[in-house]
């Protein structure tokens, strides 16, 4: 797997260097991808998300404030993305070449369900922790491995398998929380 920038780079491109901006957005666009896959319920979708977050990384680099915080900076664009998309064709907005029809019946009402899904996950994720959320999206959205999470958190294995135990028990929680409210009001 493919690091995601260093943090010269992203300095060369706050910078403005417009050679830097390219190499900054070509080497992210494998990470944003692979966001975009996790939380948007088509592919798509996910692609479509993607671009929309690389032209805004793009264009607004300059806002990022710390330059180690490029993932999480590109995970709150993306989810933003994937949630605006499933709002939209949550409330029976067309998809491009589609009547609409399909955007409230069949497959795409299942494709809805997911995106609602995917958004009541992210929406867990973003409640956690600082400490417990990094742990999370570096090895279940990132898929690094348990000692690459670790050393890059100056963590030994296990406290860093104990903050994952608890990072994933706190999303299913708040998951089967909202599940039981959900029911209640059914």
């Amino acid at each position: 797997m493919t690091a995601w920038p260093g943090e010269q780079l992203v300095r060369a491109a706050q910078d403005g260097d417009a050679e830097a901006v390219r190499a900054l957005v070509s080497g992210s666009y494998p990470h944003v991808l692979r966001f975009a896959k996790t939380l948007c319920a088509t592919p798509q979708d996910a692609e479509d998300a993607a671009q929309e977050a690389l032209i805004i990384l793009y264009s607004r680099i300059g806002m990022l404030r710390a330059t180690a915080a490029l993932a999480s900076w590109m995970f709150r664009i993306v989810r933003n993305e994937c949630l605006r998309r499933a709002r939209f064709w949550a409330r029976g907005g067309a998809r491009s070449g589609g009547t609409g029809a399909e955007a409230v019946c069949g497959p795409a009402e299942d494709d809805v369900l997911a995106r609602l899904e995917a958004e009541a996950v992210v929406a867990a994720i973003v409640a956690l922790p600082e400490d417990l959320r990094r742990v999370l999206i570096m090895r279940d959205v990132q898929g690094h491995s348990g000692r690459a999470v670790a050393d890059e958190m100056g963590l030994s294995l296990a406290a860093m398998k104990s903050r994952l135990h608890r990072a994933r028990a706190q999303v299913r929680a708040s998951l089967l929380a909202d599940g039981s409210e959900e029911a209640g009001r059914g």
